[in-house]
């Protein structure tokens, strides 16, 4: 029987066009040139289907995000970094799902309006860019006025994504 280890999680949570899966795929090169191993779990697409099932409480996100996580324990990663809009306040039902023995450190990377704005214009197509940053700006007031107290918040405004990245590489405590 294999024995599991403890499960070590980064949750990276923020509005759109804060840098999360930019911070994410540089953090987890970070740990790579290190050689700790780690997975790497984009979690906006744990639950993205229509209609939401969120809505109608179906907790797809945290079911899928159980069978993915024991399929990496099998591959042998205790290790995770997490990134989702609204991960930090979902921290609770997110590390049920991850097993019983499970430390976090959550982080919410922040962003101004008009940097967020930015960043959306450079990636958004057509006619969702507007939809998008409304979007934002109202998980921006969600995100700052909800989030745990221990939630660590770095913004990314004015900042290079390896300097941030090493930031959190410095808070997970994994080297």
């Amino acid at each position: 029987m294999q024995t599991i280890k403890r499960t070590e999680v980064i949750f990276i949570g923020g509005r759109s066009g804060v840098g999360k899966t930019t911070v994410a795929a540089e953090i987890s090169s970070l740990f790579a040139v290190e050689d700790i191993a780690h997975a790497l779990i984009e979690g906006d697409n744990l639950d993205q289907a229509h209609p939401e099932p969120w809505r109608d409480g179906i907790s797809l996100a945290e079911q899928n995000l159980a069978a993915m996580w024991r399929n990496y324990q099998a591959a042998g990663c205790s290790r995770l970094i997490f990134t989702n809009t609204v991960s930090v306040l979902q921290m609770p039902s997110l590390t049920a799902a991850l097993g019983p023995d499970v430390s976090l450190t959550g982080v919410l990377l922040t962003a101004s309006d008009s940097t967020a704005t930015d960043r959306l214009a450079q990636r958004e197509v057509g006619s969702g860019l507007e939809a998008a940053i409304k979007r934002s700006k109202v998980a921006a007031v969600e995100l700052q006025l909800n989030a745990p107290a221990e939630v660590r918040q770095v913004s990314t405004d004015d900042r290079e994504v390896r300097d941030i990245a090493n930031e959190l590489f410095a808070l997970s405590g994994w080297s």
